[in-house]
């Protein structure tokens, strides 16, 4: 059984890197099921007891990617905390702020592939949704435990996890105002954006002034945080 199983996961690789190579080629747009199933050199039948979709596909190829990454899989292994939550806010703000800045045209296509979906069947969101919530969800819901017992945020009433996708929706659309050759909005200098957008999704999630002042100063300047909590010893 076990052998069994490692040949349906050894098959499961194949299939990802035959479509890792297709949209990379192709885009999203330009790939089917079916020139992935040529590439992985089995039928199109076979792929799909694997992946019901192409979407599925793709969601769970930009999962492993984000899996892959190894600022976020260190931020990931962090002891769940108000520092880390602050982290995680301004890692999923930099994120998003800068993917109309960069070079990765790819990543922007990612972008309007997920405003697409929600206006279509939303089949792409849900997936992707999902994804993220298994990677993140656990370590958002619990950091905001810690910073609760520590004092350094107020509990909201409603599902903790609502906070984070309240959080996530607020910087996707500030991602989709600058993705447009002329920007829908100008939001002004770039560091400053992205410190007013920490402090607005912080004191949305329920964090206090001087947790907010304190750990989102070492989050955007670990130098200058540093030199801070120094001078006040």
């Amino acid at each position: 059984m076990s052998t069994l199983r490692m040949t349906s996961d050894l098959r499961r690789q194949l299939i990802l890197g035959a479509a890792k190579r297709c949209f990379a080629r192709n885009g999203f747009a330009g790939t089917t099921t079916k020139s992935v199933a040529a590439a992985a050199s089995i039928s199109e039948g076979l792929l799909f007891k694997h992946f019901p979709s192409k979407a599925a596909l793709y969601a769970e190829i930009l999962a492993e990617e984000c899996e892959a990454d190894p600022d976020l899989a260190h931020l990931l292994g962090q002891e769940p905390s108000t520092a880390t939550l602050v982290e995680l806010v301004k890692g999923m703000v930099s994120h998003f702020l800068q993917v109309s800045d960069g070079p990765d045209e790819e990543e922007a296509q990612r972008i309007r592939l997920m405003a697409n979906s929600h206006l279509d069947d939303g089949e792409f969101a849900r997936l992707l949704y999902n994804k993220v919530e298994e990677l993140i969800g656990s370590v958002f819901t619990a950091s905001i435990e810690r910073a609760i017992e520590a004092g350094d945020a107020e509990a909201i009433a409603g599902a903790p996890l609502n906070l984070f996708w309240f959080a996530h929706h607020t910087v996707l659309m500030a991602a989709l105002t600058r993705l447009p050759v002329i920007p829908c909005l100008d939001y002004g200098n770039p560091a400053e954006v992205e410190r007013q957008l920490c402090q607005f999704i912080l004191r949305g999630i329920g964090l206090n002034e001087a947790a907010i002042a304190f750990h989102l100063d070492r989050a955007l300047s670990p130098i200058q945080g540093q030199s801070v909590t120094a001078e006040s010893a």
